[in-house]
């Protein structure tokens, strides 16, 4: 039996109860954050908290608990759950209101909610085989440095994704590849490590940053500008963040290879540092 978090209390996920007022439900008035678990241990949790914060803030919603007993709550449903490799989801929301008008009543109180996932993913069969992305234009809209869960536009990248057996779907811009549907791109070209820097057009990925400074600390070059499709293609690898997939190599974006057609060097590499510093630094 799954054990959930919801204001405050412990109880049977099956329990969890949501009031249909609930901005987050009428307006998708609401932000998340998705953290790790490796070794029934949390990962890079103070980023994932810091991004919390700068989400929340970004739509004048404060957080109803401190980020300490937040972090603590989290470790406790993990620990509730037997959870030893997975995730929890974290949604806040501006909470329940008395009816439904765009403009909120003051002085709501906000609706915080959290749940575990086990997933595999240190030893997932993807890690040896690769996966392969589909592009598709990006539809979302103008804030996605803001965590929102307003995921239309991903949830829809995400099925063509699915119906071309790919894995993830690679939004394109203007000609350029913005990011994944959940997930951060990089290429890895003559030229070092390419990946998009972080704007108000894309969102700051935990996972992304926490990689993209052990790449630079192990000597690599990292160039942050954004590169098209055709860039893509032609790259000597290609690969992606999340905290659901660490650091995964691309194999094939539009059913095109990319490199040989297997996980390159620098990704593997970048994955056995990135795991190597979740466990130093797990809480």
């Amino acid at each position: 039996m799954l054990i959930a978090y919801h204001n405050g209390q412990f109880l049977p996920l099956a329990e969890t109860r949501i009031s249909v007022l609930d901005r987050g439900f009428l307006f998708a008035e609401a932000v998340y954050e998705v953290t790790a678990v490796i070794d029934g241990r949390l990962i890079d949790s103070a980023s994932h908290l810091a991004r919390l914060e700068r989400s929340a803030a970004a739509i004048g919603l404060s957080l109803p608990l401190s980020t300490g007993q937040i972090e603590a709550a989290q470790k406790e449903l993990a620990a509730r759950n037997g959870l030893q490799e997975g995730l929890i989801y974290l949604q806040l929301t501006r909470g329940a209101d008395s009816g439904r008008d765009f403009l909120p009543s003051p002085g709501l109180e906000p609706t915080l909610v959290m749940f575990t996932q086990a997933k595999r993913f240190l030893d997932s069969p993807a890690v040896q085989s690769g996966i392969a992305v589909v592009t598709t234009p990006d539809l979302r809209w103008a804030r996605r440095d803001i965590k929102s869960v307003g995921l239309l536009a991903q949830a829809m990248a995400k099925q063509i994704a699915a119906e071309a057996s790919a894995q993830e779907a690679w939004m394109v811009e203007d000609g350029f590849v913005t990011e994944g549907a959940s997930s951060t791109a990089f290429l890895v070209t003559d030229e070092g490590i390419i990946t998009r820097a972080y704007s108000q057009a894309v969102l700051a990925g935990c996972t992304g940053s926490a990689i993209t400074a052990l790449a630079e600390e192990s000597g690599l070059t990292v160039v942050h500008r954004p590169f098209t499709v055709a860039e893509a293609v032609g790259a000597r690898e290609a690969f992606i963040t999340s905290a659901s997939t660490l650091c995964q190599s691309v194999v094939r974006i539009d059913g095109r290879i990319i490199g040989n057609g297997s996980p390159g060097p620098i990704a593997t590499r970048l994955r056995e540092l990135y795991i190597d510093f979740a466990r130093r630094t797990a809480v």
